[in-house]
């Protein structure tokens, strides 16, 4: 049987080490510290952030006209495409027998539609700006095509623009194209002799020359930012990035 003194040593020199309260305590505040710090590191982080998606809305370029003016419809309804609530408007002012207005719908509008349009990022809005007779009637022409068939047509137009806009005789050419699309002779005369749609017509373009400055065909305004130079897909591009970021 082992002495008391024996089994004494033993016990104690078994016995873990508990460490100083002193120890244990600068243990807890250290890590309390640590998480103090990181904690706010992560709200300094998140911060900045929204500093920076502030200060990005905040210097998002200005629109240059009143958008709210600018997207008053008249009495007719707009010549539009694309989802109603899209976030971005693009408003095209054009003139059917403008060379320039048929390359952007022979080069551009395509690529813009399959990317921003299809798409639902944009509604796409075409008014009219006669800068002739001939524009004007093809307008007329074009408001007489109904739905999703509008844009088809205008494209139509603008791709063979040169067998028509600057005939002698416009009206006959005119007429082959409207065939393609249903119109009998009697629908197609009274698409023309349309009084209302022409004075509509006209309240757009005059609107358009002394409210928002169109002085020249095609115009565009991008969530009422107007598109300065060539009228590319890139210049697009950059305008819907900055729209969106400041929506």
């Amino acid at each position: 049987m082992p002495s008391r003194g024996a089994f004494t040593r033993a016990g104690r020199s078994r016995r873990p080490q508990v460490p100083q309260l002193e120890e244990t305590r600068d243990r807890l505040m250290n890590r309390r510290t640590i998480l103090a710090a990181s904690c706010a590191m992560l709200a300094a982080a998140a911060l900045t952030v929204s500093s920076m998606t502030e200060s990005r809305a905040q210097n998002a370029p200005k629109p240059d006209v009143d958008v709210s003016e600018l997207m008053k419809p008249g009495e007719l309804p707009e010549n539009a495409i694309g989802k109603a609530d899209a976030p971005v408007t693009i408003i095209e002012y054009s003139s059917m027998t403008c060379p320039h207005c048929a390359s952007f719908h022979k080069e551009v509008l395509p690529q813009l539609k399959a990317k921003y349009i299809d798409t639902g990022k944009v509604r796409y809005i075409v008014r009219e700006f006669p800068l002739d007779n001939v524009a004007a009637t093809a307008s007329l022409l074009a408001r007489c095509v109904e739905g999703d068939k509008y844009m088809e047509f205008v494209d139509l137009l603008y791709a063979r623009q040169e067998d028509w806009a600057f005939k002698d005789q416009p009206l006959p050419e005119l007429q082959k194209f409207a065939r393609q699309v249903g119109f009998t002779e009697e629908r197609f005369n009274q698409c023309i002799r349309d009084e209302k749609a022409l004075k509509h017509i006209e309240w757009v373009r005059e609107r358009g020359n002394k409210q928002f400055g169109v002085r020249a065909t095609p115009s565009f305004f991008v969530n009422g930012r107007r598109v300065r130079g060539a009228a590319t897909l890139e210049k697009f591009d950059e305008l819907i990035a900055a729209a969106e970021t400041k929506s």
